[in-house]
């Protein structure tokens, strides 16, 4: 029998999986990026590699994340009304959703203004979304409230 919930659950968590690691990668390139000699060789390949991921990995990523998910919330909407740890989820993927846009706009500043913050400080911000996300997870699975 097939079971479309469970299946787009499935692809629900590969893109989730995909869009982390995109968000885990691009601050870490930015470090290289701010840490690199301006006008040279790993300056460039950097900013080429910040483009790739955000067009071909975050963004996509991102969006099926989203409409899969307010999909799969869809299926449930009578069950989870009642519950407590669905609206902090959302709020969680909302802050995951301004983090992207905010290191879209550090990819730009990078580009266009040079060094806008430091190599330590985009190692500290790569913490931000394995934080989110074991919280995002712990809402998911346990369900607690």
């Amino acid at each position: 029998m097939f079971d479309a919930y469970i299946w787009l659950k499935a692809f629900h968590i590969i893109a989730v999986i995909f869009w982390m690691a995109g968000l885990l990668m691009l601050p870490r390139f930015f470090a290289y990026h701010a840490g690199s000699i301006p006008g040279g060789e790993l300056e460039k390949k950097m900013e080429v590699a910040e483009q790739k991921i955000i067009k071909i990995v975050l963004n996509p990523a991102m969006i099926v994340s989203l409409v899969l998910g307010l999909v799969l919330i869809g299926y449930r909407v009578e069950s989870l009304t009642s519950t407590f740890w669905l609206p902090i989820k959302l709020v969680l993927v909302f802050g995951l959703m301004t983090y992207h846009m905010f290191l879209a706009g550090q990819r730009k500043k990078l580009l266009n203004s040079g060094r806008p913050k430091t190599e330590k400080f985009y190692r500290l911000i790569n913490e931000v979304p394995a934080i989110i996300a074991i919280l995002v997870v712990i809402l998911a699975i346990v369900e607690p409230f």
